[in-house]
């Protein structure tokens, strides 16, 4: 499946946030990747970051690394860089992604 988000980094943090996606933890990109993540992008445009995810399941993602405590300093590190919520954050989170509005299929 493929899933995608819409978040904002916080204009005063961009450099920041790049930054930190320079050096993402190896056991936490290891552990996205065990939860069946095939592929995540992130697009930025100006403080407009866009996200495709390709999973098997984004509830399962989600719900394997909420309580990981390297995503959980993850989190926490990005909490500080974005302007919106993560969308690990509160119920509903698994189907927070952006709705399909067109596709051209392969």
């Amino acid at each position: 499946m493929r899933v995608a988000l819409h978040t904002r980094v916080r204009p005063d943090r961009i450099e920041e946030y790049e930054a930190a996606h320079r050096e993402v933890p190896q056991e936490l990109t290891a552990a996205i990747r065990a939860a069946g993540v095939a592929s995540w992008t992130i697009w930025r445009s100006g403080a407009a970051l866009f996200h495709l995810i390709e999973c098997t399941n984004y509830a399962r993602l989600l719900s394997e690394l909420s309580e990981l405590p390297v995503n959980v300093a993850w989190q926490l590190r990005m909490g500080e860089l974005l302007d919106v919520v993560h969308d690990y954050a509160g119920e509903g989170a698994a189907e927070a992604g952006l709705p399909v509005v067109w596709e051209l299929g392969l």
